[in-house]
């Protein structure tokens, strides 16, 4: 069984969890765009953030833009964001390597 999706009130309390950080509530997920030094340096946060999914189990939809590199965050089979998805974004957030969050 899947992690519950989280209620209106509880995703407003992990959407504050991550205040400054970047993540945004868009169409359902957790979104944060990075931008940083160039090819290499997004690859290198890629690396980074794909180490922190696999050691959770839980795996973000990644676009990668040249140095523009947009995460999306949200637990499939639950239909909607859950706890997990809050506390990956939280671990995420902690990876810089060199990116800077855009907005």
């Amino acid at each position: 069984m899947s992690d519950p999706v989280l209620t209106e009130a509880e995703l407003a309390s992990g959407l504050e969890e991550l205040q400054g950080s970047g993540w945004a509530h868009q169409g359902g997920q957790l979104v944060r765009t990075t931008t940083g030094q160039g090819f290499a340096g997004a690859l290198a946060y890629v690396n980074a953030v794909g180490a922190l999914a696999e050691a959770a189990n839980h795996h973000p939809d990644i676009d990668i833009r040249f140095k523009t590199v947009t995460l999306a965050l949200t637990t499939h089979d639950a239909g909607g964001i859950t706890r997990r998805d809050i506390e990956l974004a939280k671990q995420i957030a902690a990876v810089r390597d060199g990116l800077s969050t855009d907005g």
